[in-house]
């Protein structure tokens, strides 16, 4: 079942390739979204595909990012829009 979520990560997070190795990630599980980094130091992730992808993706996003230390994630589920098609880097 396809679910959207919107992750917003928070620590050292931006300048360390985070939304690149995000993007890849979320490439090699099949997910559709966007990355993008917010105007508070934190990025902002968009995920939309099996819930249970989705979960993984955060969670390697939290743990195995090599430059980026993740001090915290918040995640918002909800009914997906089918509004992202691929994954896509923002600015």
């Amino acid at each position: 079942m396809r679910v959207r979520a919107v992750a917003v990560f928070r620590g050292r997070v931006q300048g360390v390739y985070f939304r690149a190795n995000c993007a890849d990630k979320a490439d090699e599980l099949g997910l559709d979204g966007y990355v993008r980094n917010m105007h508070d130091g934190s990025v902002e992730a968009v995920f939309e595909g099996e819930k249970s992808l989705i979960e993984t993706c955060i969670d390697w996003n939290r743990k195995s990012q090599p430059y980026a230390r993740v001090e915290a994630v918040e995640v918002n589920w909800s009914e997906p829009r089918g509004d992202v098609r691929g994954f896509q880097v923002h600015r």
